[in-house]
């Protein structure tokens, strides 16, 4: 194969690579929002268990994931901004989570 071929095959597979991105990047669609940690860890907290630093640390890091930023000193949107992403994370939860599917 000459370098001309080569040269003609590249943009064939660069446009192939980034229609597959477009697709979804072969995971079939699915895009998980929590981990299964945070379905565990914001079951135990809807379910009323104890606060520990690791519930906790989901609760907030799944926050952050759905826009919610607490490291501003000011926040006009305050407390808006925590409620949409209170029930962002509630939608990710209800659609993600099997604990919730479950009862």
């Amino acid at each position: 194969m000459n370098i001309a071929t080569r040269m003609r095959s590249i943009p064939a597979v660069l446009v192939l690579t980034l229609v597959g991105c477009a697709a979804g990047g072969g995971n079939g669609g699915a895009q998980t929002h929590l981990s299964a940690t945070q379905c565990r860890d914001l079951t135990d907290l809807r379910n009323k268990a104890p606060a520990t630093h690791q519930r906790s640390m989901s609760e907030l890091t799944a926050l952050q994931q759905a826009g919610y930023h607490p490291e501003r000193r000011f926040d006009p949107d305050y407390p808006a901004s925590l409620e949409r992403a209170q029930r962002q994370v509630d939608i990710w939860y209800q659609a993600e989570c099997p604990q919730a599917r479950a009862g």
